[in-house]
């Protein structure tokens, strides 16, 4: 059975995921294109029963076949998806022993990011805190190219929640972070906060520690700092240094 029009039950349901209510109220989410359906499928992600669809010409077991401008009508993408399917959302507590807590991250695109630098640099888990965009919405899944199947999400209301030794990414911080120590605790999170307001002083004052990146401009956005963050941060053990 081939579906022939964007009107099918199927692709309103699919389509009212693109909504941050019907994602939150169903606990699914879509993923698009044929590169993020094979990240999920590596991963050992399996789709919502007949939520996996492709274009009627690539069709192939498993799938459900649609007619090309069907599912174009469902694709939140302008060139279109040829694949979609709709998964099950995954949270669990924030775990160690890296940990990435997002605090105020407004950006989904910057969160997706986040959560790939993650997985590149081997963090634990990626931890969403007050004002975060949702992980799971299209650009956020989309940025993450494909590390949303990798790496464990958590929602966090309090730094206490979190694992380890809590560093607050601050670009005013007195100590640089900096190469690890040999001596350096086990278990470590990395607070980053909004690119226009940073970490709450509330947030910062909870944390054992704050650090800096050493740049020559103002700052950089939430993503990029995440980035640099985690790189310094795994290339030995944790630590942050005086300046």
């Amino acid at each position: 059975m081939t579906i022939t029009s964007p009107h099918n039950p199927h692709l309103k349901r699919l389509r009212r995921l693109q909504r941050k209510r019907d994602r939150d109220r169903s606990g699914r989410f879509v993923a698009e294109g044929e590169d993020l359906i094979g990240a999920a499928e590596l991963a050992g992600w399996t789709a919502v029963e007949g939520y996996r669809l492709a274009a009627s010409e690539l069709g192939g077991p498993g799938f459900v076949d649609v007619e090309p401008d069907a599912l174009a009508a469902a694709s939140t993408l302008a060139s279109s998806s040829r694949v979609i399917a709709v998964y099950e959302q995954r949270w669990s507590a924030p775990e160690g022993p890296l940990c990435v807590y997002l605090h105020g991250v407004a950006d989904p695109g910057n969160v997706g990011t986040i959560i790939r630098s993650a997985q590149a640099f081997g963090a634990s888990s990626v931890a969403l805190g007050p004002g975060c965009a949702d992980p799971y919405s299209p650009k956020a899944v989309r940025a993450s190219m494909g590390a949303i199947f990798a790496v464990c999400l958590a929602r966090a209301d309090s730094v206490a929640e979190l694992p380890g030794e809590r560093i607050a990414l601050r670009a005013d911080a007195n100590e640089i972070l900096s190469r690890p120590a040999a001596d350096a605790v086990a278990g470590t999170t990395l607070l980053v906060g909004s690119e226009r307001d940073g970490l709450p002083a509330e947030v910062v004052g909870a944390c054992e520690r704050s650090a800096r990146i050493p740049i020559a401009s103002e700052s950089l956005n939430a993503a990029m700092a995440a980035t640099v963050a985690l790189y310094e941060m795994t290339r030995q053990p944790s630590r942050v240094t005086a300046s």
